[in-house]
């Protein structure tokens, strides 16, 4: 029941103290009800959000599809891809979750999962694991904070296990790891050596240089960089093989690159027009494979299709091979995405 409401009523006796009653107010009507407590409207309304993203290529004349949302109240996203052809043959279908610490991708024409799991053992320790179901490997890890999230060790073994697990130790100046491989003989028996394989960067003269020691070569590289100019010559060895790259930008919108390989004497150049954010202009020429080429971007290329005009984005290609004009061909690929 509500209350009573006090008044001072000055007309007739200013010391006079007179309750009145509270107007009556009808009584609330229920909310009308339509029957059924989780009709169509509801669930629509309650639905997660679904992403369609269509790809054509005309070069191989396939769309690529996919479909995704995310599910559990958002812990993970669903995701199902497919393939077809101009004649509306379907292939290739994938069925992906994704979550957190777990992830499945499902091959549905071959009947083959592979997991992926990621979690926290403990402050700074990380355990993964890779697992195939169709041919039962996979891979085990485990992360390991040292002096800070900066420095990591890691120690991985195959499934099943195949000889000494590899270690590998990254700093914020590269990665150094130690594996076990095999090696051929002329008796074709295989033997198995440790191997070391690293990367290195550092400073050096206003650039960076870069080293990087795999399967007993080194490449070394070193990047020279400006407002308008980059300048990257490398060198691998032992094979001697020398090349550089030279970037110059003669605006905010022009960009020309040019690359040579010493070795081989065979080159590239390209260049670069941006009209805007959303359209880009490339040509340029390849003299290892005798083709010129130009293409004209409608959409970021870097960016997805949710951020290109009406979400959409097309790049139009025209090559024109030096040897044979006359079989120039014009290519395009569009990507479209639909929110539902």
């Amino acid at each position: 029941m509500a209350e009573s409401k006090l008044e001072l009523k000055s007309q007739s006796n200013p010391n006079s103290l007179i309750v009145a009653a509270p107007p009556s107010t009808p009584p609330e009507s229920p909310p009308a009800t339509t029957g059924a407590g989780f009709g169509p409207s509801v669930w629509f309304r309650q639905r997660p959000k679904i992403r369609v993203t269509t790809e054509f290529d005309s070069d191989s004349s396939v769309f690529f599809h996919r479909i995704s949302c995310k599910v559990l109240d958002s812990l993970a996203k669903l995701k199902f891809s497919f393939q077809n052809n101009g004649k509306g043959e379907l292939s290739d279908p994938q069925l992906t979750l994704t979550s957190k610490y777990l992830s499945l991708h499902y091959d549905i024409e071959e009947k083959n999962a592979l997991v992926n799991a990621s979690f926290d053992v403990a402050p700074g320790l990380q355990f993964k694991a890779v697992h195939e179901v169709k041919s039962q490997q996979g891979e085990l890890s485990m992360v390991a904070d040292l002096a800070g999230p900066a420095y990591k060790f890691e120690l991985s073994s195959a499934v099943p296990v195949i000889g000494k697990p590899r270690a590998t130790l990254r700093f914020p100046l590269g990665e150094v790891s130690l594996e076990e491989k095999e090696e051929e003989e002329e008796e074709e028996q295989a033997k198995r050596i440790l191997s070391v394989n690293g990367i290195l960067k550092g400073q050096l003269l206003n650039g960076v240089c870069t080293a990087k020691y795999k399967d007993e070569a080194l490449d070394l590289r070193y990047c020279f960089k400006d407002e308008q100019m980059t300048f990257i010559p490398s060198i691998s060895l032992p094979s001697n093989a020398v090349s550089f790259a030279f970037k110059r930008r003669f605006g905010p919108s022009d960009k020309l690159s040019y690359w040579y390989n010493l070795d081989t004497n065979y080159w590239s150049t390209v260049y670069k027009h941006n009209i805007g954010k959303d359209f880009k202009f490339k040509a340029g020429y390849d003299s290892e494979v005798r083709l010129g080429w130009a293409s004209l971007w409608v959409g970021e290329e870097s960016g997805k299709a949710k951020t290109a005009p009406m979400k959409m984005k097309v790049q139009f290609m025209l090559q024109v091979p030096q040897d044979d004009i006359s079989s120039s061909a014009l290519m395009f690929r569009a990507k479209k995405r639909w929110d539902i």
